[in-house]
């Protein structure tokens, strides 16, 4: 096994076109370092729905150029296979991690030495300003080189095809099949005629997230982050358009740096991934942080819970559920006719809210692959930070038109003396008050995931949090609504529930909480009564789960 290992990471080594990693590798190979070698070799770099995403480095099971090129031509040879020719497009873009701009301008050679056309973004930018230029340039499929928020270490490939939507099967198989099929990367046929885009592209997008607002106050102080990411030029640039003063923005984080210095996890919802943001919002009495995540696909609240000018604990993060419930809420009472939709772990309020005004509701599985594609969308939502306000033109998450919606209704409850909180207040009298919590574990051993599942599944418990379980359903056998996907999702009494599942991006289970209290009428505090009761039964909930599952 060790003379077979040696023997595949030489070849591998012969054909790498990078010389960093062919050097480390080479390093691992002359001495015959097992080990280091090990994980690398250990099985390839599966290409699914999310298309690639994991650690930077030479070898099959790593992102490198030689996984992108071969990602570049499988998907190159299903685009054809469909009938794409030399006046079909793709376009490309990337964010500023590691090796991003590498692995795009990669892609594109590829896709022209196959004969379509490429177009690369002219610079690092958001993901949904590549979704966006999909559709408004008529291209037949586009890639985003990105890892969204994972840690520095990783990269990933994103592919959308010519509806603007993410891959979801079985065109993810059909295209894995074909990258499968590639041979020598030496025979992939590359060119050099790739179009770099101008600027037209950014101000287009900037235009048209501009537009989605109307008329109305102004007045909102913001402090915003882009996380060391992509999106901060674009959403400073899209605030001002739209008629609302620069925002603060915080200073260590402005500028993309590709090694997150002072962040553990470049992701929002991370414990202290705010606190430089909310430690500005307590300097400057603002009234709102918004956070995008380094792709800038997902978008972050934060509002102030008592003296603004105090410190950061002054300041409370919402709930992606509760920034949901609030979009959704502000294009409702906007008008905003179609469906609306969200993923199954998010909250219940949404169809409450839909069907309230009269709005078609839909529940898909995790992720904007499935929300992105539903038919008369209008407004779609996952509670991991990620909303779709604007899907005649991007079906995909936006944390920047989020973002700006966010700050649109954040002026006008301020005009009114009120502040997002009292919004909440509102939608909890009406529809009850919805409170979701997560328990999320990362795991080192990853055949500790499936453990953890099969552990559910085998031994359910009869009852979580003192409720009884009235309905478990296993989603891997699928349903008439929705196909089959691992997960649990165990029906409570009192309309709470809980669904367990592995992450799709990262080593993690996430275990999803949700309890429905009603708001006695007539009650000054009616709502506190509720919110006090409902974190009650969640912490019940949250320890029995993680009683039963052994985490």
């Amino acid at each position: 096994m060790s003379d077979d290992l040696l023997t595949r990471a030489r070849a591998w080594a012969a054909e790498d076109p990078d010389p960093q990693t062919r050097v480390e590798l080479e390093a691992l190979i002359g001495a015959e370092d097992l080990d280091a070698l090990a994980d690398p070799f250990r099985g390839t770099l599966e290409f699914g729905t999310a298309g690639l995403r994991g650690a930077l480095g030479a070898g099959p099971n790593r992102m490198n150029r030689v996984v992108v090129l071969r990602a570049a031509a499988g998907l190159v040879a299903y685009l054809k296979d469909q009938g794409a020719g030399s006046n079909d497009s793709v376009v490309i873009g990337y964010d500023a991690r590691h090796n991003s701009d590498v692995f795009a301008r990669d892609t594109a050679e590829v896709v022209t030495g196959a004969g379509l056309r490429a177009l690369l973004l002219p610079r690092p930018l958001p993901t949904p300003l590549l979704a966006y230029a999909i559709r408004a340039l008529g291209c037949v499929a586009g890639v985003m080189v990105t890892a969204s928020h994972n840690p520095p270490q990783d990269n990933g490939y994103k592919v959308y095809l010519g509806d603007g939507s993410q891959i979801v099967p079985p065109a993810d198989a059909e295209i894995a099949a074909r990258i499968a099929e590639v041979g020598a990367l030496a025979d992939i046929p590359r060119g050099t005629t790739a179009v770099t885009l101008d600027e037209e592209i950014v101000e287009q997008y900037e235009h048209r997230v501009t537009s989605l607002v109307g008329p109305g106050p102004r007045d909102l102080s913001v402090v915003y982050t882009p996380m060391h990411g992509v999106g901060g030029h674009t959403a400073v640039d899209v605030l001002q358009a739209a008629g609302f003063a620069a925002p603060h923005v915080v200073t260590l984080q402005a500028e993309p740096d590709p090694d997150f210095p002072t962040v553990s996890f470049p992701n929002p919802e991370e414990p202290g991934a705010m606190d430089l943001a909310m430690e500005l919002a307590a300097e400057v009495g603002a009234d709102v942080v918004i956070a995008n995540d380094p792709d800038a696909d997902r978008c972050a609240v934060a509002v102030p819970t008592g003296d603004r000018t105090a410190s950061r604990s002054g300041w409370r993060m919402l709930r992606g559920d509760e920034v949901g419930a609030l979009l959704a809420h502000h294009l409702l009472t906007k008008g905003k006719r179609g469906v609306y939709a969200q993923s199954i772990v998010s909250s219940s309020l949404l169809g409450a809210m839909a069907t309230a005004a009269g709005q078609e509701h839909v529940e898909t599985l995790t992720g904007f692959k499935w929300i992105g594609r539903i038919p008369g969308l209008a407004f779609g939502y996952e509670e991991a930070l990620g909303y779709c306000v604007d899907p005649e033109q991007v079906r995909d998450k936006d944390g920047v038109s989020a973002l700006l919606l966010v700050c649109e209704l954040a002026a006008a409850a301020k005009a009114e003396g009120r502040t997002l909180l009292d919004i909440l207040d509102d939608i909890a009298r009406e529809h009850g008050l919805h409170a979701t919590d997560q328990l999320s574990v990362r795991f080192t051993d990853l055949e500790q995931i499936p453990a953890t599942m099969a552990r559910l599944r085998n031994e359910p418990p009869a009852t979580i949090g003192g409720l009884a379980v009235e309905r478990l359903d296993d989603l891997a056998l699928g349903s008439a609504d929705l196909p089959p996907t691992d997960g649990l999702r165990f029906v409570l009494a009192d309309r709470a529930r809980v669904i367990v599942r592995p992450s799709g991006t990262e080593p993690k289970v996430k275990c999803y909480l949700e309890v429905v209290v009603p708001v006695e009428e007539g009650e000054a505090e009616g709502v506190d009564a509720a919110r006090i009761a409902a974190a009650g039964r969640l912490d019940a909930i949250r320890a029995d789960v993680q009683a039963a599952a052994g985490l």
